[in-house]
């Protein structure tokens, strides 16, 4: 049965009375998150960490290359980054700044059924980050922003998230943005001004068919992204998803 059936399907377990209404629905395979009726996060509940959602192999795409460490998350949702991640290596280091405290609820009661080790900051992604540049602690390797759209409301403050994105990029680190839901004009803005802010790494973008996300990644310019060798040991995942990996970001990146 496609998702979208399933989805058709649902009974209601959780209603917010919050402003932005929040619900929670599930039938006997999937439970999902969503705001105003749109859709955010869907979970497998006999396989919790599975992926769902197409979008999600995009965002995840820089596994292909490198072994993460630490992982800085802006925007909790229902948490199917960090479920995944934590299954493929319990030893990265996840942190996942959310704003609502209403989500981080959520999650905590319905969307982490193994009880990962998900570390989550209530703040505001801004802030944060801000806050973080200026401190001691190591910074990430990997940065996974999926609060674009909240930040999108004048051209200064979308500069100000990209700047502080920018700013707390490591060298050797990548950074992930998913862009739900844009026109191109907002797509295009995006991507000049992260050209404009840096030049140490690559930008590549990806739509995804059939939804209207569009995933952008900043990687190292010394990756070997036009190269992928048919083995790797600079991967957590196993061959099997390897091969298939590499076979879906070859289709992304021939589709672009």
């Amino acid at each position: 049965m496609k998702l979208t059936q399933h989805v058709n399907q649902g009974q209601l377990v959780y209603l917010s009375n919050t402003e932005d209404q929040i619900t929670i629905n599930e039938n006997s395979y999937y439970r999902w998150l969503a705001f105003d009726d749109v859709i955010q996060s869907v979970m497998h509940l006999r396989c919790p960490a599975k992926l769902t959602l197409p979008h999600h192999y995009a965002v995840l795409m820089p596994l292909l290359f490198f072994k993460p460490e630490k992982v800085i998350e802006l925007g909790l949702g229902g948490g199917n980054l960090s479920r995944f991640l934590s299954a493929l290596q319990p030893g990265i280091d996840i942190i996942s700044v959310e704003l609502s405290q209403t989500v981080i609820d959520c999650f905590q009661g319905y969307f982490n059924p193994l009880k990962y080790a998900i570390k989550i900051e209530k703040n505001e992604a801004l802030k944060w980050l801000q806050q973080e540049h200026s401190s001691t602690t190591r910074a990430a390797d990997w940065l996974i922003c999926d609060v674009y759209q909240h930040h999108a409301k004048s051209f200064q403050s979308r500069v100000n998230l990209l700047t502080a994105l920018i700013e707390n990029l490591q060298e050797n680190g990548c950074l992930t943005i998913n862009l739900p839901d844009l026109d191109d004009h907002e797509i295009n803005l995006c991507l000049t001004i992260l050209k404009q802010l840096q030049s140490s790494h690559h930008i590549i973008y990806f739509h995804i068919p059939r939804y209207l996300n569009v995933v952008i990644h900043l990687l190292p310019k010394h990756w070997l992204i036009d190269n992928l060798k048919k083995r790797s040991k600079k991967t957590y995942l196993s061959p099997t998803q390897y091969l298939r990996w590499k076979s879906f970001f070859s289709h992304y990146m021939n589709a672009n």
